[in-house]
């Protein structure tokens, strides 16, 4: 793909700068109708062979938070996407989540599920305790297509829950014969259990019309946030202004849209960083800088350090 001319964004460079019109895109005044159903674009060619080292899962895995809470926790923290699903649960502790555009806040016995491709980053608290499940997403267990947070009030059901994924953890930490085998009959069972938790608290109120633009905006994000696009181009795909964009993803998200942003290209920079041996340069092309110089300066701004010595730090060099 040939290396675009424009250059980064200012929100990129310059904190604070998310939020306003640039020049070469006039705002729109807002729009009382929703925007439309985002519809999915062809990835190019490079964006799509740079996928995130840790996607896509292909085994069911099962690891403590404990570990997550300590090391690495960007990988969370930061708002992101996978190409697998995810399911949270907490044994003890708080946190906040923020899930397809919505902040929210969970405790001890909450499960969160984030199905494959939602944006969503997890804030543990220094006292969480509980277990993460990572489940591909290729069809073999059937689970909900929007992200949820339930807490499990019935000490039965707590304990059922907790029991399924013990299992799961022994056999993935104990490598027993026919593991696979037993680990897709113990996620059917997990699977189970969710909806039927899903089921219990009966249909979702409706959103209100801010929690859908975010939405819509968290769609679009989720397609084009390599795209090296500015603030106002997102504005103008939903028909809005930047700056109702930014309150509307304050309101909703607790963060501004182009905190939003940052952050994607942040998680997804780090990760390409530290867990693979693609050349910077093309890390740099492929989510939309201009120049290797303008992705250095981002990194130098955001992880403190240029690329190489990121990358270097990572490995212990």
């Amino acid at each position: 793909m040939t290396e675009k001319t424009i250059n980064i964004p200012s929100f990129m460079t310059r904190p604070g700068m998310g939020s306003k019109p640039t020049q070469d895109a006039a705002p729109k005044a807002p729009s009382k109708a929703l925007p439309k159903t985002i519809k999915p674009r062809t990835p190019r060619t490079k964006r799509a062979a740079l996928r995130q080292p840790d996607q896509p899962v292909s085994d069911i895995t099962v690891t403590s938070l404990v570990g997550a809470s300590q090391t690495a926790r960007w990988k969370l923290e930061q708002l992101h996407q996978r190409d697998h699903h995810m399911v949270l649960w907490t044994t003890r502790g708080q946190g906040r989540a923020l899930l397809h555009g919505r902040r929210r806040g969970f405790s001890a016995y909450n499960v969160i599920f984030v199905p494959a491709g939602h944006l969503f980053s997890i804030e543990l608290g220094p006292q969480v305790q509980g277990l993460a499940t990572l489940l591909p997403n290729d069809g073999r267990i059937p689970l909900p297509d929007q992200a949820h947070l339930i807490r499990l009030n019935d000490s039965a059901e707590q304990v059922e829950f907790t029991g399924i994924l013990d299992a799961m953890r022994r056999e993935c930490n104990d490598l027993r014969p026919l593991m696979n085998d037993a680990l897709n009959a113990h996620a059917q069972l997990l699977s189970v259990t969710l909806r039927r938790a899903i089921d219990r608290e009966g249909p979702a109120p409706r959103a209100r019309a801010t929690e859908r633009l975010v939405r819509h905006f968290c769609d679009l994000l989720a397609q084009e946030f390599t795209s090296g696009n500015p603030m106002a181009w997102y504005a103008e795909q939903l028909d809005i202004t930047p700056t109702h964009l930014t309150r509307v993803c304050r309101q909703s998200a607790g963060i501004t849209a182009a905190e939003m942003l940052s952050q994607m290209v942040q998680h997804r920079a780090r990760s390409l960083l530290m867990e693979s041996d693609l050349p910077i340069n093309r890390i740099s092309g492929a989510l939309g800088f201009g120049s290797a110089a303008y992705f250095t300066r981002f990194c130098q701004q955001h992880f403190g350090a240029a690329p190489s010595k990121l990358r270097k730090q990572a490995r212990g060099v």
